[in-house]
């Protein structure tokens, strides 16, 4: 790496630092890890430090009718498709500070070497930070990226309320945001979409390579469970007498590690959150509802799942017990475009940065995107292989690394001069 190249390192490196550790502040859990939902306060103070950098970088700033937020240098060909590099920005209860936020910034950076190098490129480059990946307020995942593409129609967000029952729409006029604002984005309009993200694994580290170039992202499917039975009084109804939802919601999730080891092929299956109804610690709960995650490289091993909890809760619909099952996302196992790819390492080789090959076991607006445009990613290396939790951390030289990476192959498909 040249010594100008160097430098340039030592100064994006110095604003990553300070990018993260701004928006670590918006979190409504301090000292506790970033909690940072979509449409809320913290959201409102995340989105303003955003938009406000897409600025002093010389972008043109909006928002869609999701919330989602675009920072665009136009280039001087007319109409002509965007090249977007960008991620999310919302956060699981008690994260960390890296998840989404790291590929957000990474996009500011390279928004901040095309100013401060005076680029012109042919075809527009614009900076993306998407709502509602996680999913941890409205359900689903990847809310923001499906609803550009428009995997998310207006009705159905229209009835997409948090556990508290408050509606989306709600929500984002709470924070002086406009749900009537265009929400789906013609497909012509993106000519390619680069993330960098980091692993959420341990493989990186152990092997001591900091750039991972994602070849696939496994496929991924989401299901909600909800158990209806009958409540009572603890202490007065006897044992055999009872249609406990707790108790049977208890008995399907124990099942689902079988599940997954029958399949193989690194199937995964996941309950991450339990709502118990009506919550009292002396009443028999009459109804609990949770959400099973599913994940495998291979298509058929998650069929073969959701089949199988299906079948399972049609076996507990009994003895005053009845349970359902509503699928709440889908989505297949995605490669990335192999020209990306390509290019993603062949920058990565010139940089002389050292890499390897690596394939996501998380989902990423990535995937989606995959289906309308074409798309590359980046992996940088996380501590302990740790993520969605207050100790994830991820150094931020590698991704000073990854802004040098994206920010050539931006250059190459914006053809910027």
């Amino acid at each position: 790496m040249d010594a100008r190249v160097e430098t340039n390192l030592e100064i994006v490196q110095s604003r990553v630092e300070s990018h993260i550790d701004t928006l670590s502040t918006f979190t409504a859990t301090p000292g506790h890890g970033t909690t940072r939902l979509t449409y809320s306060s913290e959201d409102l103070k995340a989105r303003q430090y955003i938009k406000g950098k897409m600025k002093e970088y010389g972008l043109t700033v909006r928002e869609d009718g999701f919330g989602n937020i675009f920072g665009k240098l136009e280039g001087t060909l007319k109409d002509a498709p965007s090249v977007l590099v960008g991620s999310h920005f919302d956060s699981v209860p008690n994260g960390g500070s890296y998840d989404g936020p790291a590929g957000v910034v990474a996009g500011l950076e390279v928004a901040a070497l095309f100013a401060e190098n005076q680029l012109k490129p042919k075809y527009p480059l614009e900076v993306i930070a998407l709502v509602e990946e996680e999913g941890a307020r409205f359900g689903g995942g990847l809310m923001g990226s499906r609803g550009i593409v428009g995997l998310l129609d207006e009705e159905d967000f229209k009835s997409l309320k948090d556990k508290d029952g408050i509606y989306a729409v709600e929500a984002m006029r709470k924070i002086g945001l406009d749900p009537s604002l265009p929400k789906k984005r013609d497909p012509k309009t993106m000519k390619a979409y680069l993330e960098l993200h980091i692993e959420q694994g341990p493989i990186l580290e152990e092997k001591g390579i900091p750039i991972g170039v994602v070849e696939a992202i496994v496929g991924l499917t989401q299901l909600e469970v909800t158990v209806k039975g009958q409540a009572g009084h603890a202490g007065t109804t006897p044992m055999d007498r009872r249609s406990d939802a707790l108790v049977t919601a208890a008995q399907m999730i124990a099942q689902f590690p079988h599940l997954a080891d029958t399949e193989g092929n690194g199937t995964v299956v996941t309950t991450g959150r339990l709502d118990v109804f009506p919550n009292g610690a002396n009443v028999i709960p009459d109804k609990t509802v949770f959400t099973v995650d599913i994940r495998s490289g291979k298509e058929e091993n998650v069929l073969n799942v959701i089949q199988k909890v299906k079948e399972l809760a049609g076996s507990y619909s009994s003895r005053g017990i009845e349970v359902s099952v509503e699928q709440l996302l889908y989505i297949q196992p995605k490669e990335m475009n192999r020209d990306i790819v390509s290019l993603l390492k062949k920058k990565t080789s010139e940089l002389d940065i050292p890499k390897c090959s690596i394939n996501s076991g998380a989902g990423h607006d990535a995937m989606v995107f995959s289906d309308f445009t074409n798309v590359g990613m980046l992996f940088i290396p996380s501590k302990n292989g740790l993520s969605h939790c207050p100790e994830e951390w991820s150094d931020s030289r590698h991704i000073a690394n990854a802004v040098q990476i994206l920010y050539e192959a931006a250059k190459k498909l914006t053809e910027a001069e």
